[in-house]
């Protein structure tokens, strides 16, 4: 290697490093581009945003899609968006939308729905079509006691003025569920439900479901209601079972009582019975009882218990 040579390299890729360095942070390719789709702005400006590490692609492109579209937006209200961690393509792009579909968004509106979690294209998008919401399988039990199950399509259009701070579709899911359970209770007859199921949608309706919400509900429609068990018969069958349980405790209790009773009725006679012998020896004391009428009566319990040994072998 010459050695001669190497101020010169060094040189060269200082000059390299240099060049490269321009290029990055005055963005010439970008700054045409923008000229040139009728976007006024400055070099100082794109390399401002580089010192300020926000990428000019990110700002400058929308910048054009919305200029090319009609709208006025500040270059400084977008690169403060950037900087809060907002997506300026995507809240560009859904005011090119709503200024379509003659919706009023306002740049603050769009970029609190965006800094605030939201999707807010998608909300235009829902704003100007409205989508659909299928409620899961909904179980209530009208007042003959008969289950049924229903299934809902919620449609729903987005309400921009709600977004920040109203509810989701889980709320509208919830609403949906419990007033249909409501509708369905307060029925006399099932067949009453499955014969008018828009009972079910014209009650929903009537108890506002979407206050407070970032829908607007346009319809309730019942897509499927089917028969399930019988509960009313379910319960009856249950109480029931219960009440001859409860019967049938009841009964053990007192024949529990009776066989107490019983057993100390027999232990009060097996203490008289004690007490014969002790009176028998007191009158054959005093003279009251002669011996042959001892002897007559062990006679007559010998014989009655003979009869009873008899009367017990002859029962079959």
């Amino acid at each position: 290697m010459d050695w001669v040579n190497l101020p010169a390299i060094a040189l060269a890729l200082g000059a390299l490093l240099l060049v490269v360095s321009f290029v990055y942070f005055v963005p010439v390719g970008l700054w045409i581009t923008a000229l040139f789709s009728g976007v006024r702005v400055g070099l100082g400006t794109l390399v401002g945003m580089r010192l300020r590490k926000v990428n000019p692609q990110e700002i400058i492109r929308p910048l054009i899609s919305a200029t090319k579209a009609g709208l006025q937006l500040d270059i400084g209200q977008m690169e403060a968006h950037y900087l809060a961690g907002g997506n300026v393509g995507r809240v560009v792009t859904a005011l090119i939308s709503a200024d379509r579909a003659n919706i009023d968004l306002s740049w603050r509106r769009a970029t609190a729905i965006d800094l605030a979690g939201r999707d807010v294209l998608e909300a235009v998008r829902v704003s100007v079509n409205p989508k659909v919401i299928q409620t899961p399988r909904i179980s209530a039990v009208a007042k003959d006691g008969i289950q049924l199950i229903a299934v809902a399509r919620v449609t729903v259009r987005a309400n921009i003025d709600r977004l920040v701070g109203g509810a989701g579709e889980e709320t509208i899911i919830a609403r949906v569920g419990e007033g249909t359970v409501s509708a369905i209770g307060s029925a006399d007859t099932h067949k009453f439900v499955l014969e008018n199921p828009d009972i079910i949608s014209r009650r929903v309706l009537e108890r506002g479901l979407d206050a407070g919400t970032a829908y607007e509900i346009l319809s309730i429609d019942i897509a499927d209601v089917d028969i399930g068990r019988n509960i009313g018969a379910e319960l009856r069958t249950d109480q029931a079972e219960a009440d001859k349980r409860i019967a049938q405790a009841a009964a053990e209790q007192r024949r529990a009582m009776a066989v107490a009773a019983e057993q100390e009725m027999r232990a009060r006679l097996v203490e008289a019975e004690a007490q014969i012998p002790l009176a028998i020896s007191e009158a054959l004391r005093a003279g009251n009882l002669g011996a042959m009428d001892y002897y007559r009566l062990r006679n007559l319990e010998a014989d009655t218990r003979m009869r009873e040994s008899l009367a017990r072998e002859e029962q079959p």
